[in-house]
């Protein structure tokens, strides 16, 4: 399919310059790069999927902790307030 793009005049220089010394056309260089970044981001791992492995290891037994962590620091905070 065919496209085109805008591109500034240094980023087109550096390309020209690119393409001549990979000896290679302009437009496989840019279909060979928009493929890498489509491929990397397709792949990328979620930040959960990066730690679910970790997540929750040293688990307190307590499922609860994100929905209620507001009324869990209160409880530990005046449970300590009241220790001295």
């Amino acid at each position: 399919m065919p496209i085109s793009l805008r591109l500034d005049d240094q980023l087109e220089r550096e390309l020209n310059k690119y393409a001549r010394r990979a000896g290679k056309p302009k437009s496989e260089l840019i279909r060979n790069l928009i493929a890498d970044f489509v491929n990397k981001k397709a792949n990328r791992l979620t930040p959960w999927e990066l730690g679910k492995e970790v997540f929750g290891r040293e688990g307190s037994g307590r499922g609860n902790l994100a929905q209620n962590r507001k009324s869990i620091l209160k409880e530990k905070l005046h449970a300590k307030k009241n220790r001295h």
